[in-house]
């Protein structure tokens, strides 16, 4: 036979040579540890240094600004009380808003702003208002056609505020050049109702030299934040601003910065991003998203650092930045100090290169030593190679080499052999294998759709009436499940249930089952809930060997009526949508299938017209996602109260709603559980209509 040619070789590449390149991967891998230890020991020690001493400066700035803004909100929530009480006094304003600014150094001004009206003698506009000017506390009023404060965004938003919050940073509406940013507070009267806003002003300024750091030099006599270098910026030729990304001159080395949750920043080095700047639409403005990223990550509350923001001219003039952050507690807003990494890069760049060098040497003198070595240990394994090709085609009665060398390469010579035999047989058992499985699966399909047949599937199921809306779904997690619900009318009475076998699979279907049909045939003659309930739990209770328990709802709504008598064997309460949703109380009693002798009680509430009741087992409020988050039983609520809002109350639209909700939130984790609901929704009938 004509050997191949090496072209022609399916495995043109040898196992020693991978052998060897395996050898040099690991040699390669250990090496490398060794180089990453020794470069991120030095590395580190840097960073951690720089980060600490950086860390507990910027704390210290943090914990400046906090006492600051807690001075200001304090003071602001014990006036509160005082304003409230003095409601009806409306020249008793005055007095309260010059004390507070008296005694309050922080504090720039302060004043109430009243709702239109309020006080009729006093017109439209009301606004006692105190500022501090030089060394004195001026108190004045504000408000009038020039400066109509009832239709600024701030104060309409406050006046719908359930507490007080900081405002995003203004100028001063008198003097239009004073940065401030405010605590605003709802004043409310003694009905409850908000009839005011109480603003307190801090400026921009003074956060400004609390950020003022002991290593600035050649700082702006016009004031700015911590910095060692910084070009002024002036405005363009068309007035535009020239602080937008890409067209940034100042040439900033260190500086800090201040931001609050919307990103707006309340201190920068550079005067023109104070108040009317944001960090979110400068980091928009460039290709990368890592500073789009260190923006979300500052204003969440957490504190770190980000090496590497691009010269983009947001942090730093055509250099990368190393950035320290830190919130601001109690708020959120974030502080940062922003430097050039290029300085410790240098250092760990030197040292890398040059003992990179030497582990390059190493690694050639140890490839050639290993590759001579390994390819004389291996040639026995070409005379295998060849021979156990034959048996991959199924020759599995293909002859062997024999082996001089009492090693793996033997051991697994003779691992082929015993092979050879074993393999006939196990392709006659996996087809046994294979032919049973594909029976049982066909089984499984049947028994779900006997199953399915069980349970009702036609909705709306009672199209001829009008008093009477229902609608119910079952996705079991497996072929067959251990959910049920069932419902029918008897002597213009609705009998309904719902229902969850412990277990899953087949010997719940099958619980499942037989407790569908008992309901049905004790509730044909029996109307009391509690009732049939006890002949439920005596028949499954009895001969109940494997423990197997039903929780159970059962309900019987009089359609004439609409009294409902219910109940509840430890299954989910239900949910009663009317103009909200709420639960309906249950007692909880004990599952069916537990005890023989359980004395189950009865319960029953009146449902109004539209009155919807919803059902559910726990596959719903304890479906999981991929976390293990539950979606629980406020997400119900909310998807429900959130159909109300829209319209939506239908029983058809609120299973199906539900089932997109829960579908979402789960994604792609497996169901772990059965999902069922039904949604029962009493209306008027023809003679309340007519009535």
């Amino acid at each position: 036979m004509k050997p191949l040619e090496r072209k022609d070789r399916p495995y043109p590449r040898s196992f020693a040579k991978r052998l060897t390149w395996r050898v040099m991967l690991v040699v390669l891998i250990v090496m490398g540890i060794i180089f990453y230890l020794i470069f991120s020991a030095g590395w580190a020690s840097i960073m951690a240094g720089i980060h600490f001493l950086t860390g507990k400066y910027l704390e210290g700035k943090s914990e400046a600004i906090r006492r600051t803004l807690t001075e200001v909100r304090v003071a602001s929530v014990n006036t509160v009380p005082r304003l409230e009480e003095n409601i009806d006094k409306p020249e008793r304003m005055y007095d309260i808003m010059e004390n507070l600014v008296r005694q309050n150094p922080s504090i720039r001004s302060c004043g109430i702003s009243f709702a239109d009206g309020y006080y009729s003698q006093k017109g439209h506009w009301f606004c006692p208002y105190a500022v501090r000017r030089d060394s004195d506390v001026v108190v004045q009023t504000v408000g009038d056609k020039q400066h109509d404060y009832l239709h600024d965004e701030w104060f309409t938003k406050a006046m719908t505020a359930e507490e007080g919050y900081w405002s995003e940073p203004f100028y001063d509406g008198q003097d239009k050049k004073t940065a401030l940013v405010s605590w605003l507070s709802p004043i409310r009267d003694k009905q409850g109702k908000t009839v005011a806003v109480f603003g307190v002003d801090l400026t921009l300024e003074k956060l400004e030299e609390l950020l003022q750091s002991i290593f600035s030099k050649d700082y702006d006599s016009q004031g700015g934040s911590s910095y060692l270098k910084v070009t002024p910026i002036s405005d363009d030729d068309d007035g535009q601003d020239s602080a937008a990304v890409g067209n940034w001159d100042g040439e900033y080395e260190l500086y800090m910065f201040l931001i609050n949750g919307n990103g707006t920043y309340l201190v920068h080095p550079d005067s023109q991003r104070v108040v009317k700047g944001n960090f979110f639409k400068y980091a928009e403005a460039t290709p990368d998203t890592i500073d789009d990223h260190l923006g979300h990550i500052m204003v969440s509350g957490r504190s770190g650092y980000y090496e590497g923001i691009g010269d983009q001219d947001l942090i730093l003039d055509r250099m990368d930045a190393f950035v320290e952050f830190t919130p601001i507690k109690d708020s959120n807003w974030s502080v940062a100090w922003a430097f050039p990494k290029i300085f410790f890069d240098v250092i760990g760049y030197l040292v890398g290169g040059i003992f990179a060098f030497f582990v390059l040497i190493g690694l050639l003198i140890v490839f050639f030593a290993c590759r001579r070595s390994i390819k004389k240990a291996t040639k026995s394994l070409k005379q295998l190679a060849s021979s156990a090709d034959e048996v991959a085609k199924g020759n599995f009665s293909t002859e062997l080499p024999k082996l001089k060398s009492r090693d793996e390469i033997h051991q697994l010579r003779d691992s082929f052999e015993k092979m050879q035999h074993s393999l006939t047989s196990y392709i006659d058992e996996l087809k046994t294998t294979t032919a049973q499985k594909a029976s049982i699966e066909s089984e499984l399909k049947v028994a779900h759709d006997i199953q399915m047949s069980m349970l009702p599937k036609t909705f709306p199921p009672y199209p001829e009436r009008d008093d009477i809306d229902i609608y119910g779904m079952l996705k079991p997690a497996k072929d067959v499940g251990g959910d049920l619900f069932d419902f029918y009318i008897r002597d213009e009475q609705l009998f309904f249930c719902i229902g969850d076998v412990s277990g899953k699979g087949v010997p719940a279907s099958l619980v499942m089952a037989v407790t569908r049909s008992l309901f049905r045939n004790i509730s044909a003659h029996v109307s009391e809930p509690h009732q049939i309930v006890r002949a439920l739990n005596k028949s499954l209770t009895d001969g109940n060997e494997t423990c197997m328990f039903v929780t159970l709802f059962l309900g019987v709504l009089d359609l004439k009526t609409g009294h409902l008598a219910f109940c509840n064997a430890g299954h989910n309460a239900p949910l009663l949508v009317e103009q909200v949703v709420g639960t309906i109380p249950c007692e909880s009693n004990l599952p069916i299938g537990v005890m023989p002798d359980w004395e189950f009680v009865s319960q029953q509430i009146a449902l109004k017209p539209g009155s919807m009741v919803f059902l559910f087992t726990d596959g719903l409020n304890e479906a999981e996602n991929i976390k293990h988050d539950q979606f629980g039983d406020h997400r119900i609520v909310r998807v429900i109260a959130q159909l109300l809002t829209e319209g939506g109350n239908q029983p058809d639209i609120i299973v199906g709603k539900m089932g997109e909700a829960v579908h979402s939130f789960v994604g792609e984790a497996e169901q772990s559980d059965d999902l069922t609901m039904l949604a029962i929704q009493y209306k008027c009938s023809h003679t309340d209509e007519q009535q």
